[in-house]
């Protein structure tokens, strides 16, 4: 027997509704994002174009190559090292390790006028010149976190 009338608009309705109801569900997971297998690993490193920085670690786990699609590349691994952020047209600054507990900062070529800045935060940032004014280079004993960065007045 067919439904005819009211009937036959409720039946059709219902399965309007169950469909778009189920095309929903179909989309909404195909959005969510998830790291389903990580491993905390504490480091950092960093990331630049000219447009883009990204600072930061995940973790470690299965490491691998440098991956890249034209515009962005990632590198996998494990940074134990600060790392610096190179901005165009400044000299290049280098963070390495010293003796225990301490890093030497350097930057090539020996650019006169670019004075190096530090900071302890920066939310707010409040740069102030290093004690080491523009002598290049300079060791940091590495007890807290602080930011630096060479600037030109």
């Amino acid at each position: 027997m067919k439904p005819s009338g009211l009937r036959a608009y409720l039946v059709f309705g219902l399965w309007c509704l169950v469909f778009a109801a189920s095309w929903c569900l179909v989309f909404s997971a195909r959005a969510q994002y998830s790291i389903d297998w990580f491993k905390i690993a504490g480091g950092g490193g960093n990331s630049t174009n000219a447009q883009y920085a990204l600072s930061g670690t995940i973790g470690q786990h299965d490491a691998g190559p440098t991956m890249t699609n034209g515009q962005f590349s990632v590198t996998g691994g494990f940074w134990v090292l600060p790392q610096a952020v190179q901005v165009e047209g400044s000299p290049l600054l280098t963070i390495a390790p010293a003796a225990p507990g301490s890093a030497t900062i350097s930057w090539t070529p020996n650019t006169p006028g670019f004075v190096l800045q530090e900071t302890w935060s920066l939310t707010p940032a409040n740069w102030t010149n290093s004690l080491s004014g523009s002598a290049n280079p300079v060791t940091f004993p590495t007890l807290a976190a602080r930011f630096y960065r060479l600037r030109k007045p």
